[in-house]
């Protein structure tokens, strides 16, 4: 049974960090790219950030978040982080973590709010 299940989320204020964690099993994690994803209230899903399969050489993010956020992970875990820095009440949302290969799986979503 596949599973994507994130953690890390919560109420932290403007400029605080999160990480946030997706545990992966059911699939063979290493050969994915895995993905961030996150929703704003009556806004499209839309991507963060994603790191490429095996090694994860290769990255990339929104523009609204490079230089802040970090996408990385642990293969010998399973697991996918997002390090989160200098967060903005924008970055408010449901954060879903993402795998994809032939197939495409996606996690329940961890909240995050930034707000004072």
């Amino acid at each position: 049974q596949v599973q994507l299940v994130e953690s890390g989320g919560g109420l932290v204020q403007p400029g605080g960090s999160l990480r946030l964690s997706c545990a992966a099993s059911g699939f063979l994690f290493s050969s994915y790219d895995m993905s961030w994803y996150r929703q704003a209230p009556g806004k499209e899903r839309e991507l963060v950030a994603d790191i490429t399969s095996f090694d994860g050489s290769t990255t990339k993010y929104a523009d609204s978040v490079k230089g802040r956020f970090t996408i990385s992970r642990d293969n010998a875990k399973n697991t996918v982080y997002l390090q989160m820095n200098s967060l903005k009440p924008e970055d408010t949302a449901v954060y879903y973590c993402s795998a994809r290969a032939l197939r495409v799986y996606w996690g329940q979503g961890t909240q995050v709010t930034v707000s004072s």
